[in-house]
């Protein structure tokens, strides 16, 4: 192993996401196919739809950030590809063109855990993360609270115990005749409203856990008895309820299990809004607040090579196989 490239794939779900990083975490290259126009008439992701895409995406993906990077094969100390968690049509899509490309070029592949990935966004560009670590995923498929010792232990604290938070903003910008996806829409309408809609703020007293889905429901409930209600201030409502909700959280798990960081992570972590409260708490409890750059939230293949590296540097070689269900704690 003697490259001093990785270069990551990701297609989990509905970005074909390619990119080529070196060990200190500056990408070289960077691209993504984006799904977007091919899922808003369904207001989510098309599962078969979506690995069709990547089929056509992902060898053109790889080709032009290798192209960008100028990078040859023979500078790859290996090829890092989601293993999961994600869609399984999806993942296979990704597993096969690594698993060929590492055959072709005699380069090591790596299975990398989706969920790994995103953990370490928050050092894409710069290092800023220091151990012990509190740890907010919140995505389009993952919520959940959890701490890091160091760059291989996680312990989870808490899980959302149905929808995550991101499905639930796509839920509510769908059920207010929005597009796809949803939640910079409804960032950027709530802006333009007041959080004034009494909303249910689901499990705010009880431990570590979250759960979304009755917020939903609340919003759906609004809007058929009053279908005039003004979608700004819904809008601002929802996000008022959600931001509460994680803070809150976030600020019970530094007091339960205290760290010297609060990373907060996935694509949710672009919300302005969200950043904004995580930085306001993160200064009150006297802990380093650590987001990924803007363009690293959400799905990338930066974070999957960058995450490779630690594997390399552990000498687990997971085998790309697809798991569709696989958990943070496990790399």
């Amino acid at each position: 192993m003697n490259g001093d490239l990785i270069l990551g794939i990701e297609s989990s779900c509905d970005d074909t996401a390619v990119a080529v990083v070196d060990r200190g975490g500056q990408v070289l290259a960077s691209g993504v196919a984006r799904q977007d126009d091919i899922h808003a008439r369904w207001g989510g992701v098309w599962p078969e739809l979506a690995s069709r895409a990547h089929v056509r995406a992902i060898i053109p993906a790889i080709d032009q950030a290798m192209k960008d990077a100028s990078a040859s094969p023979d500078r790859l100390a290996a090829i890092a590809v989601t293993r999961g968690p994600g869609l399984i049509g999806s993942l296979l899509v990704g597993l096969n063109a690594a698993s060929a490309l590492a055959i072709a070029w005699d380069v090591p592949v790596i299975g990398v855990n989706h969920l790994r990935g995103h953990l370490r966004s928050a050092d894409l560009e710069g290092a800023r993360v220091t151990f012990p670590a509190t740890i907010l995923l919140v995505s389009g498929g993952h919520t959940f609270l959890a701490h890091m010792a160091d760059r291989r232990n996680v312990r989870v604290l808490g899980a959302t115990r149905d929808d995550s938070v991101g499905e639930a903003y796509d839920k509510v910008a769908r059920l207010m005749g929005m597009g796809f996806p949803g939640g910079p829409l409804i960032d950027r309408l709530a802006k333009e409203g007041r959080p004034v809609i009494d909303l249910p703020r689901p499990m705010i007293r009880e431990g570590l856990e979250f759960s979304f889905s009755g917020l939903k429901s609340a919003v759906a409930r609004t809007l058929e008895r009053s279908p005039a209600t003004d979608h700004a201030d819904l809008a601002a409502s929802f996000v008022d309820v959600v931001i509460d909700v994680l803070v809150t959280k976030c600020r019970r798990a530094l007091d339960t299990v205290p760290g010297r960081s609060l990373v907060v992570v996935g694509g949710v972590a672009a919300s302005p809004q969200l950043r904004h409260s995580m930085g306001e708490l993160a200064s009150d409890a006297g802990v380093e607040l650590c987001l990924p750059p803007l363009k690293w939230s959400t799905d990338n293949g930066a974070m999957i090579a960058l995450a490779g590296w630690d594997y390399l540097d552990a000498g687990i070689r997971p085998l790309p196989a697809a798991t569709p269900r696989l958990p943070v704690t496990e790399m």
